[in-house]
């Protein structure tokens, strides 16, 4: 029986992981319907909100690990009912919808596992912790990042978002990092390493 147990436990787990996989082929869907051709998916928007969160954890002196998880798993939900741009979550309880998702998504998972990952998720949902705020904040500096590197690169309406956000970011450091970050060009970094010194 025990063995039995623990083949389903892998079995979920390799299911779960493939999940994770579906967040690289989804996309981010605001960015489709400005007309961006290959907008990012969720897996990367993800990732640089996980960084972010990292960042602004060690700057807000919070526990880096429960922002890295909590930022990872975010928007896990989406692998399964992809990402709803704002016009669509008008019309449903896209809160609603996407807890009763993750939870589903997580009900197979080995006890220890599922409960950490519910716990992080109803943490986030209250934004009562340091560390939920700055996962927030992570998601919104993200999105502007974002949103500055496609205008950037032409996409004048994304310019549209970079109004918008900043007024809901709660961090001291992540309103910091973006008043810096939006008069910034986003190369920079990579032509200054490329110069070439003999």
């Amino acid at each position: 029986m025990a063995k039995r147990k623990n083949k389903d436990e892998f079995d979920s787990l390799l299911n779960f992981i493939a999940e994770a996989g579906m967040l690289k082929r989804t996309v981010r869907s605001g960015w489709a319907v400005l007309g961006i051709k290959e907008p990012e998916s969720v897996a990367e928007h993800s990732f640089r909100c996980a960084v972010l969160g990292y960042l602004l954890a060690g700057m807000e002196g919070a526990d880096s690990y429960r922002v890295l998880v909590m930022a990872l798993f975010h928007d896990f939900h989406e692998a399964r009912i992809t990402d709803l741009h704002k016009m669509a979550q008008r019309y449903i309880d896209l809160r609603k919808i996407e807890d009763k998702v993750f939870l589903k998504q997580v009900s197979s998972l080995p006890d220890k596992v599922k409960d950490g990952l519910s716990s992080m998720r109803k943490e986030y949902n209250l934004q009562e912790t340091k560390e939920s705020i700055i996962v927030r904040d992570a998601d919104i500096l993200e999105c502007l990042i974002q949103a500055k590197e496609y205008t950037q690169q032409g996409f004048s309406q994304a310019e549209k978002f970079m109004k918008k956000a900043p007024k809901h970011l709660k961090t001291v450091s992540a309103r910091k990092l973006w008043k810096r970050a939006k008069n910034k060009g986003f190369n920079s970094w990579w032509f200054k390493l490329s110069e070439f010194k003999r």
